[in-house]
C-alpha cells in the first residue's frame, strides 16, 4: 500500500507548494507511481505542475463535492512526469459545500481508497490555513511533511501545528504522525538560521531530514516555466536537494519496514 503525505504548514511562504511538486517529481524520477493533489485553492501547484489551472477540465472540487471517481479527475500528462489532481479556485467553493456533508472529514479518504495500492506515494499540497480541505488532507494521509523557514516566527508557528496535528489525530485520524521536519530556504551564512536549526534538532530528534533545502535562484524561477526544478535545471543546488530528499525518504521507508519484518 502505498503512503500518503500530507505537506502542511499553517504558515505561508515557506516552501509548501515548491516541496510538493518538487518531491512529487523527483520520487517519480526514481521510477515511484507518484500522484500529487493540490489542495490549495491558489492552484499553484497545478501551476508548477505544467497544467493550466484555468483550463483543467476538472478539479479536486469534483473529487471532494460530486464524489467523481478518481481516475476521472487524475491529469496524466504533467512536466514532472507524475500524476495530478489539480485545483483552482473552484475548490474555494468546496471547502463551503464540504460542510454541507456528512462525514465530510473523510470523503478524500474514501476517494483515495481505490488507488492506494496502485501509487508508492502521495502527496497531498495544503492550504495555508487549518480549514475543512486541511483536515480532509490530515484525516486521509498517514502523516505529515512539515516544511519551514529557520526563523523564529517559524518556530513558533511549528509548535502550534504540532499540536493541532496531535489533535486531529485524536479526532479523525489516529495512526497520523509527523513525518519529518524540512528545512527550507535555508542560508548557512545566517546566524538565526544555523540557531533555529539546532533547536529543531535538539527537540525533534531524528524528525529533522538530514536533506536542507537551500536559498535557491532556480527553484524560484522553475513555476514561471511550468516545470520542477530539475526539469528546468538539473545542475541546480535545489534540484539536487529535492532528489536528496526523496532518497532520504524511500531510506527510511526501507528501514521502517526492515524494523517491522525483525519485530
Amino acid at each position: 500500500m502505498g503512503k500518503v503525505i500530507a505537506v502542511a504548514n499553517q504558515k505561508g511562504g515557506v516552501g509548501k507548494t515548491t516541496t510538493s511538486v518538487n518531491l512529487a517529481a523527483s520520487m517519480a524520477a526514481t521510477k515511484r507511481k507518484v500522484l500529487l493533489i493540490d489542495l490549495d485553492p491558489q492552484g499553484n501547484a497545478t501551476m508548477g505542475s505544467g497544467v493550466d489551472k484555468y483550463d483543467v477540465p476538472k478539479t479536486a472540487y469534483e473529487l471532494l463535492i460530486d464524489e467523481e471517481p478518481i481516475d476521472q479527475v487524475t491529469v496524466k500528462d504533467t512536466s514532472g512526469f507524475f500524476d495530478l489532481i489539480a485545483a483552482n479556485s473552484d475548490v474555494t467553493a468546496a471547502e463551503i459545500k464540504l460542510m454541507e456533508f456528512f462525514a465530510r472529514e473523510v470523503r478524500l479518504r474514501n476517494a483515495l481508497a481505490p488507488v492506494r495500492d496502485y501509487y508508492d506515494y502521495i502527496f497531498i499540497d495544503c492550504p495555508p490555513s487549518l480549514n475543512m480541505l486541511t483536515v480532509n488532507a490530515m484525516a486521509a494521509a498517514d502523516s505529515v511533511l512539515v516544511p519551514m523557514q529557520c526563523e523564529y516566527y517559524a518556530l513558533e508557528g511549528l509548535t502550534a501545528l504540532v499540536d493541532t496535528i496531535s489533535k486531529l489525530a485524536s479526532v479523525v485520524n489516529p495512526d497520523l504522525q509527523v513525518e519529518g521536519i524540512l528545512r527550507t530556504m535555508f542560508d548557512p551564512r545566517n546566524r538565526l538560521s544555523s540557531d533555529v536549526s539546532d533547536q529543531l534538532k535538539q527537540h525533534f530528534g531524528k524528525k529533522v531530514y538530514r536533506t536542507v533545502i537551500p536559498r535557491n535562484v532556480r527553484l524560484a524561477e522553475a513555476p514561471s516555466f511550468g516545470k520542477p526544478a530539475m526539469y528546468y535545471d538539473k545542475t541546480s543546488n535545489g534540484s539536487k536537494a529535492y532528489l536528496a530528499l526523496a532518497g532520504e525518504i524511500i531510506r527510511r521507508h526501507e528501514e521502517e519496514a526492515q524494523a517491522v519484518v525483525v519485530d
